[in-house]
């Protein structure tokens, strides 16, 4: 294997984001889910001469992963927008599809441990909003006093190494289809089936 090739990181150190509600975000991540707080940086002049005083917190989300936040001294929210979040706004020609699609999620282990924390939230401020299983995972969400979407998620099965193989057969097809005018699932379906035979061969050499 190239160096370059090797899968050298150990999962997240930290995600970071902005916040403008210190008081709600501790509350929600602290005390109503739990999460310690582990760290936190204060920042006096730090940076060019127009950078405000700053405030970097950390909380410890399990498995030496750690969600941080931002929070600066007499910063005021930058957009005015009904949807979105302390880092971005979404005006209504945004649909809401692509709204969600960023958010942040975090792994429990069981059923048990998903409706813990689902009934956590649902005592709380920020009630879940959706529980929804999807092909190999369970998750709850909701919306962080940030405005960030946030999701637990819990397996209800093992991924296969099979499953590990159609994925990236599937990444594979998808750049070859974006590189090509019009993409679309359909053109990504028939690159993918096109891409099983060309490697079939050797797959079964590799089996024996």
């Amino acid at each position: 294997m190239r160096e370059h090739d090797q899968h050298l990181v150990r999962g997240v150190d930290h995600a970071a984001f902005p916040t403008f509600n210190p008081i709600a975000t501790v509350r929600f991540y602290r005390d109503v889910l739990g999460f310690p707080v582990v760290h936190s940086i204060c920042a006096a002049g730090w940076g060019p001469d127009d950078h405000p005083d700053f405030i970097h917190f950390f909380f410890d989300i399990g498995n030496d992963d750690r969600l941080a936040f931002f929070y600066y001294f007499g910063v005021e929210p930058m957009h005015n927008h009904e949807r979105g979040d302390a880092y971005a706004g979404f005006g209504p020609e945004v649909p809401e599809f692509f709204v969600r699609s960023r958010h942040l999620a975090v792994h429990v282990d069981s059923e048990d441990a998903l409706l813990e924390y689902r009934r956590r939230l649902d005592a709380s401020d920020w009630p879940v909003e959706m529980q929804i299983r999807h092909e190999t995972i369970e998750s709850i969400y909701t919306h962080d006093p940030n405005g960030y979407m946030f999701e637990i998620t819990r397996p209800m099965r093992p991924v296969t190494p099979q499953e590990d193989l159609d994925a990236n057969l599937t990444i594979d097809a998808l750049l070859d289809v974006v590189a090509e005018p019009d993409p679309n699932l359909g053109k990504l379906l028939a690159r993918k089936a096109e891409l099983i035979v060309e490697r079939a061969a050797d797959w079964e050499e590799a089996r024996k």
